[in-house]
């Protein structure tokens, strides 16, 4: 792990759980095995409460207090996404934020709706409240005006919001040729 970092590899781990957060897991391999980032989807978070006795209290609590189970899966998502990026803080000053980012992902099922992904995005980097996180957002034909609005004229984009699961050649070049007229028409309404 070492070498690859040495020659510019980013290792990036594809796994969160608040079992590597608390049992210091995530903080070892950040140390030790040259970790310079994480990324999490839904799935991952699925694994990770259900195979983990560590959500049971917030799980018991949210219940009582009759928060319904999207607020409580979103509360602890983005808990465990905030301690990983202070995990990661030193990684991104020493990298010029370059690595040492965590991310999170604007829900999929929003995927359809342009709206209610900026939203959704605005809104988890506001929770967060970390500059080292960045929002995922679904290529969809419908995202692309979402993925657009990434920009670093906006504070919630400023950690990084960047498109995910451009599954085919063909969407890749059109994300491409959508934020390329993109930032013509705002270098040309100086909106820079």
């Amino acid at each position: 792990m070492a070498q690859l970092s040495a020659v510019g590899v980013a290792i990036w781990l594809d796994d969160l759980s608040r079992d590597r957060l608390h049992t210091g897991n995530l903080k070892s391999m950040i140390e030790n095995k040259h970790v310079v980032g994480v990324t999490t989807n839904p799935s991952i978070f699925q694994t990770a409460i259900s195979k983990s006795s560590l959500y049971d209290d917030h799980i018991r609590a949210a219940a009582e207090t009759g928060e319904d189970a999207h607020g409580a899966v979103r509360r602890f998502t983005t808990d465990d996404v905030r301690n990983a990026a202070d995990l990661f803080t030193a990684v991104a000053e020493q990298s010029g934020n370059g690595d040492g980012r965590v991310s999170i992902e604007v829900d999929p099922r929003l995927a359809h709706d342009t709206d209610a992904t900026i939203s959704q995005a605005q809104d988890l980097w506001t929770e967060i409240g970390r500059p080292n996180i960045y929002v995922k957002i679904p290529a969809t034909t419908l995202s692309l005006p979402a993925i657009t609005a990434a920009s670093p004229s906006r504070p919630y984009e400023a950690g990084g919001a960047r498109h995910d699961r451009a599954v085919s050649v063909l969407r890749l070049r059109r994300v491409g040729q959508w934020r390329t007229c993109a930032r013509t028409s705002r270098k040309a309404d100086n909106r820079w």
